[in-house]
């Protein structure tokens, strides 16, 4: 359909959880459509609704390599339902730009979710692979919370973060990590 601005960090509504999606209809439809559009277009392996300013429970993922054809995952109304293991890797974000962190994850996520017909699916992802992250990342969008609320080293972070003129980490926003915590100290 077309590429969309992307919200940057800062701007409100990024931190502003997500309404439930109630029918796939075909507006929802154009939306998946927009966020494939502006992920490809951006060079990202993932893009939720709310960076395009769309407060809805959507997001994409595609995790293929260069040489690998496209290959597009659609979750509308996700739900994480089981999450294990633990593992640290460097994140980013296209509401971030160029700005890159150490941030914590589980290794291990189960989640269901409505694909873009609206059928019902369950996928797992593992061992801490780009997948696992991804959709961990996208699915905290929905809820308003940012990959650096996971970071490692806050005080690192806001130096990353000003280095690219964004703001600081808010530290209320700060996610409570400590089951990943307790699995990364083992």
């Amino acid at each position: 359909m077309s590429v969309k601005r992307v919200l940057q960090y800062g701007e409100k509504s990024l931190r502003e959880p997500s309404k439930e999606v109630h029918k796939v209809s075909k507006k929802i439809q154009e939306l998946v459509r927009d966020l494939l559009d502006t992920m490809y277009a951006k060079n990202g392996v993932g893009m939720a609704a709310p960076q395009i300013g769309e407060n809805v429970r959507v997001f994409v993922v595609d995790v293929s390599k260069n040489d690998e054809p496209l290959n597009p995952i659609v979750f509308i109304n996700p739900k994480i339902i089981k999450k294990s293991g633990a593992i640290v890797a460097q994140e980013g974000c296209i509401s971030f730009p160029e700005a890159y962190t150490d941030v914590k994850r589980y290794a291990n996520v189960m989640v269901k979710a409505l694909d873009r017909h609206g059928r019902p699916f369950v996928l797992e992802a593992k061992d801490g692979e780009l997948l696992a992250r991804a959709i961990q990342h996208e699915n905290d969008h929905l809820d308003g919370v940012l990959f650096i609320d996971h970071c490692v080293n806050r005080f690192e972070t806001d130096e990353i973060l000003a280095k690219h003129n964004l703001p600081p980490i808010e530290p209320e926003k700060l996610a409570d990590d400590s089951e990943i915590d307790k699995e990364l100290s083992k």
